[in-house]
């Protein structure tokens, strides 16, 4: 394969813009040789004013009318021991916000000042604050978790469209342990998810056995993840010259007619200007890589407010309907259907709730006893909900630290949270999450509080004057928002350079990448940079090195010591 000299790149989330650093730096190439073609500029790494979000494309025809607050789809969290090459990432960009750093040394900055120790990671009505130290694992549970841990890499594929509730099929117990309570939670597996999945998950995140219950293995960045990430990384590529066309939704490619049918060359682009709706196209010559980010969590995103639900957008995704005609001329590019034709699955419900005053703040910290600032906090049903009749996790919400939006003002707090299983019914509004307006979250957030802190004084006499002090609570529905974890086979998600491809490469994190866990901005970087180092011709071997913690013999003793607590 030919060098290329030009990339076109099909999104511009953080897979791209992160080979679009490397291709700078490392190949030395002119940011005047980089185009992105994209709907937006972050990806699904958001967080703005709710004015800003409404105005996005997910919400053109369907305008709200309060559109006050903030609104971030998700929230990140990070982990230095893992996101290596993310960090390497942040470390070649200066930060937008804290003068004279990096956006990593500003990352690094503000984690050593507000470390995480969560103090009320489980909270249970009637229980309060769980010990969730006690894991709960008994040995069927732990024989199971060690067998999946030690197996190797050259047996992964026996766990092929295996999901965790087949793997767990003769130990229903698992799921009603603290251990998956915090795990289900913390990285939003669900038991349908991929067992595969799970086992790169324990490969890589072992040593967090040992912490799990405090989350002091979590680091944060200082602010919102695009303004701490996304936008030193858009500000650099401008500065660099990089062309950054917006609103546009890449709907199909022109492919070179060959002998070989399954060589993949790349040779036009179809887009639709989202703004005006004019068919656009573009040529892609020899000297052009094209890369392309071929699904979204956060796809098909709809938006609520206050008064009104998010509702439901049905489209199967803007990325993911361009991989499927990718898949359906060649054999060797994975299956999108099993990413985006399950929501049951893959569906989240989110909200993010913006105060006048910090009185729910307050009371927050109170009930949880800590103060604010990276805790993840998940409410325990106390009643069954699930099939098998047991009890699990209604919602969690995250607290951090504020101000989390550079223009928030001080008298200001935005909290965060999220319905991992939003067709479930809420405790206190009788409808599900996702049919629920913000207020009847706002609700739903207020008696799980009150749930934890009975007696008189609590939270709930208090529901009146909180109420008033919301400026807005956004609800949000992502169908897509854990897919990344849906029950796959290994050849179900593409190689980052599929065999036989010339010119074309899948980068984010519904691309295969040997041994990373998704859901991560680390296996999102990683797919970038690989991109970019094949084809500018640099050695593979350049690549940032990933630690295997599944490796190290202290590591799992103590993890092996913590299962039995």
């Amino acid at each position: 394969m030919a060098r290329k000299q030009k990339a076109i790149m099909i999104g511009a989330g953080l897979a791209n813009m992160a080979a679009a650093v490397y291709l700078i730096q490392e190949a030395h190439w002119s940011g005047n040789n980089i185009t992105f073609y994209s709907l937006d500029d972050h990806g699904s790494n958001d967080g703005s004013s709710a004015t800003t979000q409404a105005d996005e494309y997910w919400n053109k025809n369907h305008p709200l009318e309060n559109t006050k607050g903030y609104v971030a789809r998700g929230g990140r969290m990070l982990n230095y021991r893992t996101y290596v090459d993310l960090m390497d990432l942040l470390d070649r960009i200066p930060s937008v916000t804290e003068e004279g750093m990096t956006a990593a040394e500003d990352t690094r900055d503000f984690d050593a000042k507000h470390r995480t120790f969560d103090k009320a990671r489980l909270l249970e009505g009637g229980k309060g604050i769980i010990n969730g130290g006690h894991l709960g694992l008994d040995n069927k549970d732990r024989m199971l978790l060690t067998k999946l841990v030690m197996m190797p890499d050259s047996e992964e594929e026996k766990l092929d469209n295996v999901s965790i509730a087949d793997y767990f099929a003769d130990d229903p117990h698992m799921f009603q342990t603290n251990f998956w309570y915090m795990w289900e939670t913390t990285f939003a597996f669900r038991v349908q998810s991929s067992a595969q999945e799970l086992r790169r998950y324990m490969h890589m995140m072992i040593y967090e056995f040992t912490q799990i219950e405090h989350l002091v293995g979590v680091n944060r960045t200082r602010y919102n993840q695009y303004e701490s990430i996304m936008l030193p990384l858009v500000k650099y590529l401008q500065d660099q010259g990089c062309h950054i066309v917006l609103n546009r939704r890449v709907t199909d490619f022109d492919f070179q007619d060959t002998p070989m049918q399954d060589e993949i060359t790349v040779t036009g682009i179809h887009m639709t200007n989202t703004e005006t709706g004019d068919e656009e196209h573009v040529d892609v010559p020899d000297d052009t890589a094209v890369l392309f980010t071929n699904g979204s969590i956060t796809d098909s995103t709809t938006m609520g407010d206050y008064d009104t639900p998010a509702g439901e957008n049905m489209d199967y995704g803007a990325a993911a309907s361009l991989w499927k005609k990718v898949a359906e001329r060649f054999y060797n590019v994975g299956n999108p259907d099993k990413f985006f034709a399950d929501r049951n699955a893959s569906e989240w419900t989110s909200f993010t709730l913006t105060t006048k005053n910090h009185l729910l703040l307050e009371e927050i910290a109170r009930i949880t006893t800590q103060q604010p600032g990276n805790a993840l906090n998940s409410f325990l049903s106390t009643t069954p909900i699930t099939n098998l009749g047991q009890k699990d996790v209604n919602m969690s919400i995250v607290v951090h630290h504020q101000p989390h939006f550079t223009t928030q003002k001080p008298n200001e707090t935005v909290i965060w949270g999220y319905f991992l299983y939003p067709r479930r019914h809420g405790e206190f509004i009788d409808k599900p999450y996702i049919e629920m307006t913000g207020k009847e979250m706002a609700q739903e957030l207020i008696g799980q509080l009150a749930k934890v802190d009975p007696g008189p004084g609590n939270i709930k006499d208090k529901e009146d004057e909180i109420l008033a002090s919301i400026i807005n609570n956004i609800p949000v529905h992502m169908p897509y928002a854990s897919a990344l974890f849906n029950n796959r086979a290994k050849s179900d998600r593409p190689l980052v350079i599929p065999a036989h491809s010339t010119n074309l490469a899948f980068t984010g994190e519904l691309a295969e990448q040997p041994f990373q866990m998704v859901f991560t901005e680390q296996s999102a970087v990683r797919s970038g940079e690989i991109a970019a180092y094949h084809f500018a011709g640099i050695p593979m071997s350049h690549l940032v090195k990933t630690p295997r913690y599944d490796k190290d013999i202290p590591t799992l003793l103590r993890a092996s010591k913590k299962m039995f607590e």
